[in-house]
């Protein structure tokens, strides 16, 4: 720039340096012929040039100064965005982990640490509804289902919470027919308890769970029964499990590493199944005559229908589930589950029941997940040596947003697929594919719509709908 202005002035000091010249050189005579006006014209043009060319300087420094101050500001403008990027980046390994512990949040709550008083109570009702219409090959169709499942939380203080769930549902009354046989009278309500736990928050990685509770065996009753299933109806083989016991849990998830990868496990000692009729006979009789099992899962919650109290054996039976949950990044995650139970069945507690469970669920971006289990049971008896009731379930899920195509009708469905197989033991096995969607009014207010094809076991094919909310 200094090279620029010095160009500049050369031809300013030129014209001066001629002009000197040609009043030195030039004879008198030649002189004689500019005027004084001329001259003064001549010097003002000079000056003006010279003010001008000042004037041009200040300009050119100006700009300098202005390249200098758009240099800084650039720099500083690059500073800012590297400061940006660097805390987008924390935000995202900060969104990232919270992703991936999003599974061991709902195997375990870390104690709130406060040297305050105690947490006020605090009470709250969640829950879900659902209303069902279907038909199966060969019957009239119907509004098959109407559900209100409520669940109750109550906080005692930082480390005490209990919850309750309840099934409210409608039915037709039976009423006894001089056959012998039972019809159908009025519509009556049952009322279940799906289970009512105390938990307690040891510490950040021990949860000490009592009472009626949801059982770890596998991860559907935890984590997929319900309006949150995406299909109306549980896999076959769930059946052949016990869903809920009454006793102790501890449980609770263990951080691997700092990727967000966790280990998961839940340890449980309950009453565990019982017999229908005391023995350790693998079926038995109800009152109209029909042949029943006779292993009850669910039912030996230590009240007895006879009004005494007391397990329906000697040994309480055991159990538990051990889990890793793997993210590699957001909405890309695997998850590996093993799980059993084991105990006494009958009254005389000489038979035993056992079970084991493989888990697996992968989610491959927002859009697709699969799932399912394998589920294995071992029944021993009196008479018909030991049953090995057994069964698996496969579920598969995509959601059309992740075409990307201009249409909320199709970014709002998605389509799922199940198949499920089941052997009661006794010589019956079933087959069953399920093929349907899920349209999302909302993230809680679904409606589904599922076509079951059915082999064996004197099934039939079965279309249903189902309007699911979720509160």
């Amino acid at each position: 720039m200094k090279n620029f202005k010095m160009n500049m002035r050369k031809p300013i000091v030129g014209v001066l340096a001629a002009s000197c010249a040609l009043g030195v050189a030039l004879p008198r005579r030649a002189a004689a012929v500019i005027s004084d006006d001329q001259f003064n014209q001549l010097k003002d043009l000079v000056t003006q040039q010279g003010e001008n060319m000042q004037k041009q300087d200040q300009r050119i420094e100006q700009l300098e100064k202005l390249h200098e101050q758009d240099q800084q500001t650039h720099g500083q403008d690059l500073k800012k965005i590297q400061d940006l990027e660097q805390q987008l980046g924390q935000t995202q390994m900060v969104a990232t982990n919270a992703a991936q512990k999003a599974e061991a949040a709902a195997q375990v709550q870390p104690v709130a640490t406060s040297s305050g008083p105690p947490a006020s109570h605090n009470f709250m009702m969640v829950g879900d509804a659902e209303v069902q219409f279907g038909k199966v090959d060969g019957s009239h169709s119907a509004f098959a289902l109407a559900d209100f499942a409520p669940i109750f939380l109550f906080r005692a203080s930082d480390n005490v919470l209990f919850e309750a769930g309840f099934d409210v549902t409608l039915q037709n009354e039976g009423v006894p027919l001089e056959s012998g046989k039972t019809g159908n009278g009025d519509a009556t309500t049952s009322v279940g308890v799906s289970f009512a736990q105390l938990d307690y928050l040891w510490n950040d990685y021990v949860t000490v769970v009592g009472g009626y509770m949801l059982l770890p065996l596998g991860t559907y009753t935890e984590r997929g029964a319900g309006w949150l299933n995406k299909i109306p109806d549980d896999p076959m083989p769930r059946g052949v499990l016990s869903d809920a016991g009454a006793g102790m849990q501890l449980r609770g998830a263990v951080p691997l590493g700092h990727s967000g990868s966790q280990l998961t496990y839940s340890v449980f000692g309950v009453n565990g199944p019982n017999s229908v009729d005391g023995t350790g006979h693998a079926t038995t009789l109800d009152a109209d005559g029909n042949t029943i099992p006779n292993l009850d899962l669910n039912g030996n919650i230590g009240f007895n229908s006879d009004g005494s109290t007391g397990n329906l054996h000697g040994a309480p039976s055991g159990g538990g589930r051990l889990g890793v949950f793997y993210p590699w990044k957001p909405h890309y995650d695997l998850e590996l589950g093993v799980s059993g139970q084991t105990g006494t069945w009958d009254n005389a507690g000489k038979r035993s029941w056992s079970a084991a469970i493989l888990d697996a669920a992968v989610h491959i971006s927002p859009y697709f997940e699969t799932k399912g289990e394998y589920i294995n049971t071992w029944q021993e008896t009196d008479d018909a040596g030991t049953l090995h009731p057994r069964g698996w379930w496969v579920q598969s899920g995509y959601k059309l947003a992740g075409l990307n195509l201009d249409s909320s009708l199709i970014n709002n469905l998605e389509l799922v697929g199940r198949y499920d197989t089941v052997n009661d033991g006794l010589g019956t096995k079933t087959d069953r594919g399920t093929a349907g969607y899920v349209y999302y009014f909302s993230n809680t207010l679904l409606f589904e719509g599922d076509y079951e094809f059915l082999h064996g076991g004197g099934q039939h094919n079965t279309l249903v709908f189902q309007l699911s909310y979720g509160f």
